[in-house]
């Protein structure tokens, strides 16, 4: 095939997207909420800090939230594409070359797509159990720090784990934040869309932290790339922004996961990582990365269960407690 036409092929799987259902139906964490010390709010999910199946009919995701441009994917009008489409249509018919039978063969093959529906961008309807109880404490709650998120967030206030036999966080969150005024809005399999779900149904309604410290995104990684967790995070700093315009929020990068550098979701979060850094203003938003401290010079992890490769176990809370706390205590002085 001559240079010219390899050369047009070449742009037109670029610009090509494949168009895949990516409504994946998420497991949502239910159960009881109470009270620990330094007036942290925590949920119960049953014994072990596992979820519980509600047995409902999940409800459809809502429309997509609004995504900070430093994170959105590019996405091309109906127009655009109809235009571009139009284009690569005139150069095929138009095209003389010895390759043209092999052109108007998969004309059908050559064409602009836009980019699949992100469902991390789509809030999620939260159902009872721990967001009851959330919604309780934003109503009437006194905390000045809120940490949000999924199970590696809920396991800071934790003290047994789950059936796997490893501790939780609770200790280490006694050591560093136990005189603080902390809500604690961690939920066990939670995704970006959860959370956003969560914030736009109550819990980011009546009281205002002065600080917020995000870890969210390492359950997308089942149905969703980089770049797609990376504008679900986006949505959520957003979300956040907006509920609580006063406050600081502390951007985890997500931490790695897996058993070496080359597990695939672990590349994922890191792809997600370099993207949401950018959303980093050093006023309102505060990107902190401390992945490294988490990780030997061959990959594995530290502080992590070496089961699954995951959660922290009471090691990893303590890293986390100590990179952290000094920021988190400044901020609410």
């Amino acid at each position: 095939m001559k240079k010219k036409a390899m050369l047009i092929l070449a742009v037109c799987v670029m610009l090509c997207a494949v168009v895949i259902d990516a409504a994946n139906a998420q497991p949502t964490a239910a159960g009881r909420g109470d009270t620990t010390r330094g007036g942290a709010t925590r949920g119960n999910t049953g014994r072990g800090g596992g979820t519980r199946a509600m047995g409902f009919q999940a409800a459809p995701p809502g429309p997509p939230a609004p995504v900070p441009p430093e994170v959105a994917i590019p996405r091309p009008t109906e127009q655009e594409v109809a235009k571009m489409n139009e284009d690569i249509k005139k150069f095929i018919d138009s095209y003389t070359g010895t390759d043209k039978d092999v052109l108007k063969k998969y004309t059908s093959l050559i064409s602009v797509q836009v980019p699949r529906d992100n469902a991390c961008i789509r809030p999620t309807t939260p159902r009872g159990g721990q967001h009851d109880t959330f919604v309780e404490t934003a109503k009437n709650g006194d905390f000045d720090i809120l940490f949000l998120g999924d199970s590696i967030t809920y396991l800071w206030t934790v003290g047994e784990g789950d059936m796997s036999g490893y501790l939780g966080g609770q200790r280490l969150f006694d050591k560093y934040f136990g005189d603080l005024k902390v809500a604690n809005f961690g939920i066990a399999g939670d995704t970006t869309q959860g959370v956003l779900g969560r914030l736009q149904n109550g819990e980011g309604q009546g009281h205002k932290p002065k600080a917020v410290m995000l870890m969210l995104g390492t359950n997308n990684t089942g149905g969703a790339t980089g770049e797609e967790i990376a504008e679900g995070i986006g949505a959520v700093i957003y979300e956040l922004r907006k509920d609580f315009p006063d406050a600081k929020i502390m951007l985890l990068a997500i931490f790695p996961r897996g058993s070496g550098a080359n597990d695939s979701n672990r590349k994922k979060c890191e792809t997600a990582n370099k993207i949401v850094a950018k959303l980093h203003d050093g006023k309102h938003v505060f990107f902190t990365d401390i992945n490294s401290k988490f990780l030997k010079e061959d990959g594995s992890l530290i502080g992590f269960r070496p089961n699954e490769n995951l959660h922290p176990i009471e090691e990893g809370f303590d890293i986390w407690g100590a990179a952290v706390a000094p920021t988190l205590r400044e901020w609410v002085k």
